[in-house]
């Protein structure tokens, strides 16, 4: 083997050691917390995503939700058309840092019965949206 084959990876490859930052999908779309169920189903429609990050009026992630949950609340016999995302959330805090390991996140959604937690900046912003399966 030459030096010019030789490959290095780096320490975070291993997936031991890579972080949420190295594993994490976008954080689209974002949407406001005061938003209507319909309205998020035709948002993730339209997007063709499963979930959307929720923020509220200063931008902060508060929560996600996914299309199961909404579709869940819609179908339920309670549901009306003023339920709003705030009510119905899938994750609300506290959320992954981009800095803790995969192998942490790992535990923690475990643990916590998540199934994709959003991401979040030490001032609450949306980062992105955890992404094990890679």
């Amino acid at each position: 083997m030459t030096l010019d084959q030789t490959q290095f990876r780096p320490a975070s490859a291993h997936p031991a050691h890579s972080t949420v930052a190295d594993t994490m999908d976008a954080a689209e779309p974002q949407v406001w917390e005061d938003m209507t169920v319909e309205v998020a189903l035709s948002v993730m429609a339209a997007a063709r995503t499963g979930h959307l990050v929720v923020c509220d009026e200063d931008g902060m992630c508060t929560g996600l939700v996914t299309r199961d949950r909404l579709t869940a609340v819609r179908d339920g016999s309670g549901y009306t058309d003023r339920i709003r995302l705030r009510d119905v959330a899938d994750v609300i805090g506290p959320f992954a840092s981009p800095l803790a390991t995969r192998a942490e996140a790992e535990r923690a959604m475990r643990c916590r019965r998540l199934g994709a937690p959003p991401v979040v900046d030490g001032h609450g912003n949306a980062l992105g949206v955890v992404a094990l399966s890679r």
